[in-house]
């Protein structure tokens, strides 16, 4: 039988460790988390905003990786950290505008790659059916671009000039947080009751 699962038991880079620690570990990942903008891009090289915060806690990673939050998302971590502030490490990529993904849907062929690969589950369609993008759960994020097999994704600026934090803000990321935590709490169970699926159908075809 799979375990039931809840949203707060979906895996995002949890601290490991007890006391105080731990707690104070904790508290500083959490604040961390809090000042990247939850686009979930990897660019940081790290899979989520999660481990980043987590890695940076840590002491294992720089606080200029981030290019959505840009040199004001590197002046927050600076002032919790109370590390120096830094320029953004360009290998990570630049500062710019929030994109929204748009999906030419004349082209789609409905492969459902781009769904698996959005981390807020922002695009909506089914095998072999037109997938569309909405609008206001997109974070810009690109990770859709490179899992269409038809090149049918395209990005569009939606802030004009205002970059980083200035074309973010606390609520956007606050849901993109929570959708992120949904989207893997959605994987885990999927994943859970195909194992359960596949384990149900090897009995059945063991001999009595």
């Amino acid at each position: 039988m799979v375990a039931a699962l809840r949203p707060a038991d979906a895996p995002q880079g949890c601290v490991t460790g007890f006391g105080a620690g731990h707690e104070a570990t904790q508290a500083r990942v959490e604040a961390i988390d809090r000042a990247l903008p939850q686009t979930q891009c990897t660019r940081c090289g790290y899979p989520d905003c999660r481990s980043y915060a987590q890695a940076i806690a840590e002491g294992d990673a720089a606080i200029n990786r981030c290019p959505p939050g840009g040199a004001e998302g590197i002046a927050r971590l600076a002032a919790i950290t109370g590390h120096a502030v830094l320029p953004l490490d360009a290998s990570h990529g630049t500062e710019g505008p929030r994109h929204l993904a748009v999906i030419d849907e004349a082209a789609c062929i409905g492969c459902t790659l781009c769904l698996k690969a959005c981390p807020v589950d922002c695009i909506l369609g089914g095998p072999k059916a037109m997938h569309t993008v909405i609008d206001a759960l997109c974070t810009g994020c690109e990770l859709c671009i490179p899992a269409c097999p038809v090149d049918c994704i395209s990005l569009v600026n939606v802030t004009g000039e205002r970059t980083g934090w200035a074309a973010w803000d606390a609520t956007l990321a606050d849901e993109a947080r929570t959708r992120y935590g949904f989207h893997q709490f959605r994987l885990q169970r999927d994943e859970q009751e195909r194992t359960a699926r596949l384990e149900a159908r090897a009995s059945a075809l063991r001999p009595l």
